[in-house]
């Protein structure tokens, strides 16, 4: 076996990352380019400027993550990329470019689901933890089957993720889908409830910097039981990161809706006459050049601080119920969360918690692989590495390409 380095190619969305990891465990560099900017005034991601900004900036930021790995593109032994969910345009970008370099190169060319990249950053931290003796529990494997949370701006989902079986030298990870959302993704919520609010984007920032100085019982948000409905059997999702699925086969009460939620937002704001100040604020904020959490908080008055709160408390509480009854019924031997709202503190806290209370052991990435990023998708890539799971040249973008 060559050097065990594997360069990593994430361009799924708005995120243009690059990486250099060894043997699926050392992170020899990690650089992501943040495209905040280019879509902050549109309040979400426009499609087409996202795959402008990656065609400006792979270049530059695969030369980086080389320089800062120590090596060169005759050092590595394959080019892993991202091949899907995402937009269609932006993972275009990433996949033609990590062609043409594994073509030059004469290496191999491996495709990684960006759903397994999210929960293989989870056991890229696990393994760097653990040969570096920094983990917070006793330096052992995370134990299996693990329960993997994989929630952010375009997911939300429940997977039962197992190892390669006992006594397989090499082989990928196996996993069955548990739960998902049946319309908007937990992250997508707060987006859409920060900018209804007049904060800034993306909102899951904002949002949990904010709530610290609400009160989150005053408004009592809560989340219907999800009952079976013959009309959504078979029906596509909403998300961007889920093809047509059989919903019926799925316990619906491992099943999320933010939609709902989202709504009472609106309604609450528009029956308490929040909307002049909601806009006042989103003013005050675009005409500022670099606004801070300190900016927005003295924007907001306590009845806005309060809903803050109490959404999120909402939301949180929604994913630690289901994820911890999805873990206990599938008899998970832990859970994972990941993705980039495994950022935000209070779920962070709040799911340790649990997790203690559990007696079940709990990982998270580091805050910088919460989000999108390179080095997740050449760690998930060596377990393929290693059973020889190359892709070929026709690799296409699969926009909506589903894991399980």
């Amino acid at each position: 076996m060559g050097s065990g380095l594997i360069l990593g190619i994430e361009s799924s969305c708005d995120e243009t990352a690059a990486a250099v990891v060894e043997r699926g465990a050392l992170t020899r560099s990690s650089i992501v380019a943040s495209q905040i900017a280019t879509h902050a005034p549109y309040g979400g991601v426009v499609p087409e400027l996202a795959s402008r900004e990656h065609l400006r900036n792979l270049v530059p930021i695969t030369r980086a993550a080389l320089k800062q790995a120590g090596c060169g593109l005759g050092d590595l032994d394959a080019v892993a990329v991202t091949h899907g969910p995402g937009l269609a345009g932006a993972l275009l970008v990433g996949i033609t470019y990590a062609k043409g370099l594994a073509f030059a190169q004469g290496i191999p060319l491996i495709a990684v689901n960006h759903l397994e990249g999210h929960i293989h950053a989870v056991l890229l931290e696990d393994k760097q933890n653990r040969d570096q003796g920094t983990g917070t529990r006793e330096q052992d494997e995370l134990p299996t089957p693990a329960l993997a949370l994989v929630v952010s701006g375009g997911h939300t989902h429940l997977f039962l993720a197992r190892p390669p079986a006992v006594g397989a030298e090499v082989g990928a990870w196996q996993y069955t889908l548990i739960g998902r959302t049946l319309d908007d993704a937990a992250g997508e919520a707060f987006d859409k409830v920060a900018k209804l609010l007049g904060l800034g984007y993306p909102g899951g920032p904002w949002i949990d910097h904010l709530a610290q100085f609400g009160d989150p019982k005053v408004v009592p948000f809560g989340f219907a039981q999800i009952k079976n409905k013959a009309h959504l059997d078979g029906k596509a999702p909403r998300t961007k990161g889920a093809r047509t699925a059989p919903i019926a086969d799925l316990d619906r009460h491992f099943l999320f809706s933010f939609s709902g939620i989202k709504t009472a937002v609106l309604r609450y704001v528009e029956v308490h006459g929040m909307r002049a100040s909601c806009e006042a604020r989103q003013r005050s904020l675009m005409a500022m050049p670099n606004p801070t959490w300190q900016d927005a908080q003295a924007l907001c008055d306590r009845q806005t601080l309060d809903l803050i709160a109490s959404f999120q408390h909402a939301v949180v509480g929604d994913l630690l119920r289901k994820t911890f009854a999805a873990a206990e019924a599938v008899g998970a031997a832990s859970v994972l969360v990941t993705g980039g709202v495994a950022a935000n503190r209070e779920l962070r806290v709040r799911f340790t918690a649990e997790a203690a209370e559990r007696g079940l052991p709990v990982a998270f990435p580091t805050l910088a692989l919460s989000t999108d990023n390179a080095a997740m998708i050449a760690a998930a890539a060596w377990p393929r590495f290693l059973a020889g799971e190359f892709a070929g040249w026709g690799l296409e973008a699969d926009p909506r390409l589903t894991l399980a």
